[in-house]
């Protein structure tokens, strides 16, 4: 979720115009606007502060990313010195190459 929908969604869910948030922040509808719009990036400090204004808590947080690599091949390639991962990688594109090469014929 962005920080334009979840500043709209907040702001919905409390039941605001954007002119009433606007007022209690201290700034224009205008701003508030071009915020859930996605035109301005607001700080972290500022998303806190519009959702403290609604009565409620800004969570962040963050989780490793399955990037989908096999973490123990890696390990264990890493074990090699980096000749031996090159010749290993070029065998393994031979072997690729003459894979494609049969499947023509």
């Amino acid at each position: 979720m962005t920080s334009a929908e979840l500043l709209r969604t907040v702001r919905r869910r409390h039941g605001l115009t954007q002119k009433q948030l606007a007022a209690r922040a201290r700034t224009s509808q205008a701003a508030i606007s071009r915020i859930e719009r996605g035109l301005v990036s607001p700080s972290v400090d500022m998303l806190a502060n519009l959702v403290d204004l609604m009565g409620e808590v800004l969570q962040l947080e963050s989780g490793r990313v399955d990037w989908g690599h096999d973490e123990a091949m890696l390990r264990q390639n890493l074990e090699h010195t980096p000749e031996e991962r090159i010749e290993r990688q070029a065998s393994w594109s031979r072997g690729m190459r003459e894979l494609q090469t049969a499947v023509r014929r």
